[in-house]
């Protein structure tokens, strides 16, 4: 097979891909995801193929991916040809067949429409797509102007929300798989290295290890052998990063992952991904058999010589096997446990043969590096964190959601520009990054650049993307107790100073809360801390004390608070706080006397309530239940 015919045969899905992406007839695509189903897309769907039908609307029905604005799914983008694309959210069964039927009268319900596109580009080709105008719709502001995407920069997430993932031909028609026909046409391997390295992509799974450096420590083992592996153990509570890629754009993994391959001389890649996961597991099981049927994985590719095999490796969810030589070991069939190093997998890695493991994230990166070059990936971001980073931001803020941001963003640009500040108008009060292991930043770090090293001199870390914005209400004291509670069930148990050191560290934050403490456990926990920190064999330990190390650093206070004062400023630990009622706030309307587990109140109708301190159990259903805000929280010595 000449070059001539193997760019044809991709320039003839590329072509069938836009006749898909962008039809003669009226398309509607429905945010499908993970965080879309969860809302009721898959409700929606049914309720508009339905109505499609009923109507008989010669109207194409498909689903995408995630957006990233998880906020306001369910959400659907409508695209009547020569027009811009409209993007709907927030949809209920109702307001999906209202939608329809507004459609296909010529009504677009212009208030309801949230963003619309005129041009789309591809950031692989760089082409555009001038989809249409409609000068009535001069006040729907244009999706690069929308607030929780105007600061946003995507280039992992390039395809997520905007092509179906089921479809091959539509990631083609996007640019996909050009830049592994430019590597395996035009570039050696050691020139595809080179691009890497001079991109200064450094690993987004959490370590931050220099991507094109992994690659060429692996390239120079002399080995007939060698394996390549995508980590998609994503364990970090509230993190779905790299399950939004997987669900909404599994070719640009498999794509990533050839290039990789064919620079570092591998035959065998395995995504190890958690069984957590159904949908990205679905949809990469789709993208695999799609790839293999038109030539791209398989035995030799294109006519190349080049072969590259993909199989799927269901994970057991054991938050350590993020961690390198515990995934392998996950993979022999072996306990999950680390080992030291080196040697390093790159020279000893799966059945001992040199494996390079990259994240999903770093895989995604790969094609627009390829394609794009070098230069154009290395001049975004900061000097020593280039290109851009993928967060989920949740937590007390307004637009929940997936973020890709250039590295160097300030912490207030992500929290207020594009998370639309703190919920119900509270005052923010730190932000934790990096995920349990990460660190806590107080309010003053708000101008902080989201870069590698600015937030480790800060005490925390980049991790894989984590963020959870926190509010007044939330207790410092008892976040670290969480956090550090979670590292504690999740470590191996290997080494000494994780297992009794997180043992010991979480008692002491437990009889913090508790009211129990002394101040010369403080002490104790910091040094507790470093121990573990030194000792440890792996990330896990070496990270796990982060959240206690930072919040003593910049929360002291409110630990004092609680060993002195016996008080909890947030209100929110049990042992810490009392429940009364207002006399003169309370109707008598007796909800909380029956809704009360433990009968700890009482009173006549009509008249005020009394709570028994020594039954309430300190459950807060009478607050939640009470309307006339007649229930008090106080923290301290009654």
């Amino acid at each position: 097979m000449t070059e001539v015919i193997r760019f044809q045969i991709l320039e003839d899905i590329q072509s069938k891909g836009q006749e898909i992406l962008y039809p003669d007839k009226p398309r509607i695509a429905i945010s499908m995801a993970t965080c879309g189903l969860a809302a009721g897309a898959g409700k929606i769907y049914e309720v508009i193929k339905k109505e499609v039908k009923d109507q008989n609307l010669d109207w194409i029905i498909t689903e995408t991916g995630c957006i990233g604005f998880c906020q306001i799914e369910p959400l659907l983008y409508f695209h009547f040809p020569g027009k811009p694309k409209l993007f709907y959210g927030n949809l209920t069964e109702k307001k999906a067949r209202e939608l329809i039927k507004a459609l296909a009268a010529g009504d677009i319900k212009q208030d309801w429409i949230l963003w619309k596109i005129e041009d789309e580009e591809s950031i692989i080709n760089e082409e555009k797509y001038h989809l249409g105008k409609n000068e009535n719709l001069k006040d729907v502001p244009l999706y690069k102007d929308y607030p929780f995407f105007a600061k946003q920069l995507k280039i992992a997430l390039r395809n997520c929300g905007f092509i179906d993932p089921n479809s091959i031909d539509e990631y083609v028609a996007r640019g996909g798989y050009s830049s592994f026909y430019k590597v395996i046409n035009n570039l050696k391997s050691h020139e595809v290295i080179e691009e890497v390295k001079k991109s200064g992509l450094r690993g987004r799974g959490g370590a931050g290890f220099p991507t094109g450096l992994k690659w060429e420590m692996c390239s120079k083992e002399d080995s007939p052998i060698k394996y390549i592996i995508c980590n998609a153990d994503e364990g970090d509570p509230g993190a779905y990063m790299d399950r939004s890629i997987l669900e909404g754009d599994p070719h640009s993994i498999l794509e990533g992952m050839l290039i990789g391959a064919y620079a570092i001389g591998s035959n065998e890649g395995i995504i190890y991904v958690r069984a957590e996961y159904p949908i990205a597991i679905e949809k990469l099981r789709n993208a695999i058999k799609q790839a293999e049927g038109f030539g791209l994985l398989g035995k030799n590719i294109l006519d190349t010589g080049f072969n590259f095999n993909i199989k799927i490796v269901k994970g057991a969810g054991a938050f350590v096997c993020g961690e390198e030589t515990a995934l392998i070991a996950s993979l022999e069939g072996r306990p999950v446990d680390p080992r030291m190093r080196p040697p390093f997998p790159s020279h000893s890695g799966l059945w001992g043969k040199p494996t390079n493991i990259n994240n999903v994230e770093t895989w995604a990166n790969i094609p627009p590096i390829i394609a794009r070059g070098s230069d154009w990936y290395s001049s975004l971001g900061t000097e020593k964190s280039k290109g851009t980073k993928v967060f989920s931001l949740v937590g007390k803020i307004q637009n929940t959601g997936l973020v890709e941001v250039p590295m160097g963003i300030s912490l207030r640009e992500i929290i207020y520009d594009i998370g639309g500040g703190i919920l119900e108008e509270k005052k923010f009060k730190a932000i934790q990054t990096g995920g349990p292991s990460g660190g806590c930043l107080p309010e003053d770090s708000i101008n902080l650049p989201v870069d590698y090293d600015s937030l480790s001199e800060a005490g925390s870390i980049m991790g894989s993307g984590g963020m959870i914005v926190l509010d007044e209400d939330t207790c410092i004291v008892d976040l670290a107790k969480f956090f550090l509670g979670f590292t504690r069930e999740e470590s191996c148990g290997t080494c000494n100073s994780c297992r009794e050191g997180l043992d010991a560290s979480y008692d002491i934050l437990n009889r913090i809360t508790e009211g129990k403490a002394e101040i010369s456990d403080l002490d104790l926990l910091e040094e507790l801390s470093h121990v573990i920190i030194d000792f440890s064999l792996c990330g896990l330990g070496k990270t796990a004390p982060n959240p206690v190390l930072t919040t003593l650093r910049y929360f002291k206070d409110e630990y004092i608070a609680h060993i002195e004062e016996k008080k909890c400023p947030a209100k929110v630990c049990r042992a810490l706080i009392h429940y009364t009622i207002i006399p003169d706030k309370c109707t008598g309307c007796g909800i909380c006397f029956k809704l009360c587990p433990e009968e700890a109140i009482t009173g006549k109708t009509k008249e005020p309530h009394f709570i028994n301190s020594e039954k309430c159990i300190k459950c807060g259903i009478c607050l939640d239940s009470c309307r006339f805000d007649a229930i008090s929280i106080s923290s301290g010595d009654l």
